[in-house]
């Protein structure tokens, strides 16, 4: 439809949306202006919702409010910053968040509170490359606890027991679940049994190290529960071809088995709203590096 078919009601309304929106962010800057606010409140207020007049907010606005804050210096610290002119508070990464963020704290003399550990719940959809993507985590940042699960399913070709999965029999499994060791457990693709053993977590967080588990949607729902603070990370394929291809490709599932994960997959890519995160998995380098940000960036 043309702006020039679209109906006069929703013109109208769509222009006194914009006005209400202008309107909401002068009165954030003009707040802003008379120090009734400071930029880290609206900053924070922004990253909670970023669909606000805060989140709406261009980041040269938030910066350019501050005392001798002119265009040009304003400029300079969006380049040291490494953020775009055009660039909303709401709408930065988490890199970005963290580098805004101190930035301000330095400025406003605000102590910047202690980096602390982290559990970080890593789930998708089968194929998706959540053993990839934990995988070049583990072998290139040593800094972040991986935890190991447990598993009655056999090993892939190349899995090595208690590296990749603790490899367990139905009996210790369900020793391990009646004991009250297990964080969480999930039966998927009505075949085998998944498990996080808790021990391990606990040891690292009490250590102060991050930690990392990479487990299936039921699991992640479960750890919600368990430990409501974990920041759960949903990875996306690039596309649904992509992530069909990935499963036919690596072959190791039958046709039965193949068509069975691509139906329980259709249900979990619709549970990705649940979720705090979401990476696309294009490259495994660069989403292993967008889930170690979000391990080490201080919380907002």
């Amino acid at each position: 439809m043309t702006a020039a078919h679209v109906p006069e009601v929703d013109r109208v309304a769509a222009s006194q949306a914009a006005v209400a929106a202008r309107q909401a962010r002068a009165a954030v800057k003009n707040d802003l202006a008379i120090r009734v606010r400071s930029p880290l409140d609206v900053a924070r207020a922004a990253w909670n919702e970023p669909g606000s007049a805060e989140g709406t907010l261009r980041v040269r606005e938030l910066i350019g409010s501050l005392p001798g804050m002119g265009p040009i210096r304003t400029s300079r610290v969006l380049e040291q910053l490494r953020i775009a002119e055009s660039k909303r508070v709401g709408g930065l990464g988490v890199r970005q968040r963290d580098a805004l963020l101190r930035w301000l704290s330095s400025r406003e003399n605000v102590p910047i509170p202690p980096r602390r550990a982290r559990l970080v719940v890593l789930a998708g959809p089968t194929a998706v490359g959540k053993g990839a993507v934990s995988g070049y985590i583990r072998e290139h940042y040593p800094n972040v606890h991986l935890s190991v699960s447990a598993t009655t399913r056999t090993p892939r070709p190349g899995e090595i027991d208690g590296v990749n999965y603790y490899f367990v029999s139905d009996e210790e499994f369900d020793r391990l679940e009646s004991e009250g060791l297990m964080l969480e457990t999930a039966t998927v693709h009505n075949a085998y049994r998944y498990g996080t053993p808790r021990g391990p977590v606990d040891e690292a967080l009490n250590a102060g190290r991050s930690v990392l588990l990479e487990i299936d949607i039921q699991g992640a729902r479960s750890v919600r529960e368990a430990m409501p603070e974990a920041i759960l990370v949903f990875l996306l394929p690039p596309t649904w071809e992509e992530l069909v291809r990935r499963l036919i490709g690596r072959g190791t599932e039958d046709a039965d088995e193949q068509a069975r994960r691509l139906t329980t997959a259709k249900v979990e890519l619709a549970s990705q709203d649940e979720f705090d995160y979401r990476i696309v998995n294009r490259e495994v380098s660069q989403a292993a590096r967008d889930v170690v940000d979000l391990m080490s960036t201080t919380q907002p």
